[in-house]
């Protein structure tokens, strides 16, 4: 089973480097983060070996979450080989998150 993995701004790049790659910005005071946490680990558990599911905490890492212009949290971008795809600003239920990667993740298959 997939758990979804704490990057920092140090690892940020290699890691969205290849794949789709899931990356939830948070922070732990932020109480619609709490409430999303779970569904990310959902996730991470759905889509193993598929997708990285990752989750960057902004306040330890201000430098990735000001180059990708994260002002409000949680936010959630899907990454395809670096580039961002898909952009998800404030907290959503599983099936908004399942849908956005099964959208790029037939682009990946085919």
């Amino acid at each position: 089973m997939g758990k979804a993995q704490e990057i920092t701004d140090q690892n940020f790049d290699s890691t969205i480097q290849e794949g789709l790659t899931l990356v939830d910005f948070w922070a732990p005071w932020c109480g619609p983060c709490r409430m999303v946490a779970p569904v990310i680990e959902e996730l991470a558990g759905d889509y193993d070996g598929q997708v990285k599911v990752t989750k960057l905490n902004v306040d330890d890492n201000q430098a990735t979450a000001m180059k990708f212009r994260v002002m409000s949290i949680p936010t959630v971008i899907l990454f395809k080989d670096g580039q961002p795809v898909e952009v998800m600003v404030g907290a959503r239920g599983k099936p908004h998150f399942t849908q956005a990667i099964e959208k790029h993740l037939d682009v990946v298959k085919n």
